[in-house]
């Protein structure tokens, strides 16, 4: 199973350094998952007759796992706590094959329905 999650900071934080430090400290916490591997996303090549692109979508991961064992769902935990830990109104959105969630700031009743029936969604079984 892949999973893209982007973030989008708080627009009060919306500094290109700022943005990195932030998915550097989401990447190293996923990073320390039972997960097969977290990276970039690579876009693909640039258009002909363009200037050249970042071949890089900033601001995106790729997470790679095991659609068994509960995996996804220890994920999708550690975001929601992440984003319990920073302050601001930060966004993360997690998308499987065009499935797409948007996690935010929430009650915890609002987020664990949301999440719930994301994981139904998507886990094995």
């Amino acid at each position: 199973m892949r999973v893209i999650m982007t973030l989008t900071p708080d627009s009060e934080w919306d500094d290109d350094e700022v943005s990195e430090r932030l998915m550097r400290g989401l990447r190293s916490d996923l990073v320390s998952l039972d997960v097969d591997s977290v990276g970039p996303v690579v876009a693909g090549p640039a258009p002909a007759g363009s200037k050249g692109a970042d071949p890089v979508t900033l601001g995106a991961i790729v997470v790679a796992m095991s659609a068994s064992g509960g995996v996804f769902t220890t994920v999708v935990g550690a975001v929601r706590d992440w984003l319990d830990r920073h302050g601001g109104r930060h966004k993360i959105t997690l998308s499987i094959d065009g499935d797409t969630i948007e996690l935010e700031r929430a009650t915890a009743a609002q987020q664990q329905d949301l999440v719930d029936a994301y994981v139904r969604r998507h886990s094995a079984g």
